[in-house]
């Protein structure tokens, strides 16, 4: 998304967080090398790509990433670009560029590398090694060719469509993009609410994918984010859980950037309730702080505008790379830059145990 200035009051907030942080799941090591929390503990950051080209075009404004099926990553710009990158250097490797179906930019913001359908049904007609894409503009949710070519596009609830058309906000939709664990449900978290919900209460919908290969409409999901934060990603983990980026901006003070682990068994279907305001029947997805990322140590980052700790900037990408040894997932983390020269992008090296 474009930054936006999010007037907040953080203090209650960040106290709640730093009572959670410190409580952190069971068998936790407070005393982590690095430890952001009890939970979460980092490696390094790289500003590698801060500020440079590739072929022609600008390598940053990420808003998302993905593990793709050869080990590169998969870095989607919210400009229309998505790059191939080197999994431990992060050199661009290729650019392809997307578009929608009138050929004019994206507002591109999230990102699947869709499983083979060998996976999931022999024969069948989802094409392997797609890629599923968010666009928090319309909102919409296409899938795309490794050229860059349009070869579906999901259908999405009326209400979560942008005003006039619906009761969403520009770019203040579709954000979050994961497929599931098994490969046939797919989920993307709204950043903000919608008119009729409550503030801070946006709704994760999914789909479900059909004996044809197609994805269809499935449940949704309301999710309660802290005041003055919006949801910018959200990743599944293999035990089907989430994990969920909660972030915000205050001039003058900087970003948060929270990270929780989400929950959406025994939350509520909420697709067929029209406002989630006074709704007290409706159980909201589950989540536990995992780490505020203003308690990281700053590992020597510098920031180029005021921040709570120099290492944070405008964090919107977020992927799983694996696990370690002791079975904590890597997951690295990457900011959008906005293109800005008061903005980083910055790559964070993270190990959490969920």
């Amino acid at each position: 998304m474009r930054l936006r200035t999010v007037l907040a009051t953080l203090t209650a907030g960040l106290a709640a967080a730093t009572s959670l942080a410190a409580a952190g799941p069971a068998g936790a090591n407070p005393h982590e090398r690095n430890a952001c929390s009890a939970a979460v503990s980092i490696d390094r950051f790289s500003d590698a790509l801060d500020k440079t080209t590739y072929d022609g075009t600008f390598a940053g404004n990420f808003s998302a990433l993905a593990v793709d099926r050869d080990g590169s990553l998969a870095a989607l710009g919210d400009r229309s670009s998505l790059f191939r990158l080197d999994a431990r250097t992060l050199r661009p490797e290729g650019v392809v560029r997307l578009a929608d179906e009138k050929g004019a930019d994206l507002d591109s913001e999230g990102l699947v590398v869709d499983v083979p359908q060998s996976r999931l049904r022999p024969g069948g007609g989802t094409p392997a090694g797609t890629l599923l894409v968010s666009s928090e503009t319309e909102p919409s949710v296409r899938r795309y060719s490794r050229a860059g070519a349009i070869l579906e596009r999901l259908p999405v609830p009326p209400s979560l469509q942008v005003a006039p058309a619906g009761r969403a906000t520009a770019n203040q939709t579709f954000e979050g993009l994961t497929l599931l664990p098994g490969g046939r449900n797919l989920l993307a978290s709204m950043e903000y609410a919608i008119a009729g919900d409550a503030t801070g209460t946006v709704r994760f919908q999914t789909w479900r994918r059909t004996e044809g290969g197609r994805f269809r409409l499935a449940a949704q999901y309301a999710y309660r984010a802290d005041a003055g934060l919006g949801v910018p990603e959200v990743r599944a983990v293999p035990d089907g859980r989430l994990l969920v980026l909660e972030r915000g901006f205050t001039a003058g003070v900087g970003n948060t950037v929270r990270l929780y682990l989400a929950d959406t068994r025994r939350a509520t279907d909420t697709s067929g309730i029209e406002n989630l305001t006074g709704q007290d029947g409706v159980r909201p997805i589950r989540k536990t702080l995992l780490t505020d990322l203003s308690a990281c140590p700053s590992l020597g980052a510098t920031a180029k505008q005021p921040q709570p700790n120099p290492l944070l900037d405008n964090i919107e990408g977020m992927t799983v790379t694996g696990r370690d040894q002791e079975g904590r997932l890597r997951v690295l983390l990457v900011s959008d830059d906005n293109q800005n020269a008061a903005q980083t992008t910055r790559f964070y090296y993270l190990r959490v145990r969920v």
